[in-house]
């Protein structure tokens, strides 16, 4: 009789992978980032387990934003009364490239408990340089 094994903490081999960001768009670098944060490449994969591996994008600033999607609007709100706040992409591109492509990759994960545990794992750098060389991350490839 087959039993399905459920993965235990201390059986998870966790790699660390490096996406170099530059030429490609922000939606399918998320996509990719998302995928092997949770851990959907592994045979291993558990839906309430987070069973993903490191991810570190570097080149950041250098994503593109495809079509029309530099003029659609991210809002906020600051808590405060008439603090609804909005920045388009394209402008958070050039601002702040690190955030965008965080909450791009935030927007495809599981909210909740185990989504904020998978979200630790993405490190990402405006530049080509990152510090966690001692990692030994290997390079995943995009398709551009």
């Amino acid at each position: 009789m087959n039993r399905t094994t459920t993965p235990k903490p201390d059986t998870l081999d966790r790699q660390w992978h490096v996406i170099d960001a530059a030429g490609v768009p922000v939606g399918r670098l998320a996509a990719k980032v998302a995928q092997v944060l949770r851990g959907k490449h592994k045979p291993t994969f558990s839906y309430h387990i987070d069973t993903g591996d490191f991810v570190i994008v570097i080149n950041a600033e250098q994503a593109l934003l495809t079509g029309s999607k530099g003029k659609e609007l991210l809002y906020w709100h600051t808590g405060w009364p008439g603090g609804i706040r909005n920045i388009s992409k394209a402008d958070l591109l050039e601002n702040n490239p690190v955030r965008l492509i965080e909450k791009s990759v935030w927007g495809m994960l599981p909210k909740g408990r185990l989504g904020r545990q998978i979200v630790k794992k993405l490190k990402v750098y405006a530049g080509s340089e990152h510090p966690h060389a001692a990692q030994n991350p290997a390079t995943l490839e995009m398709d551009k």
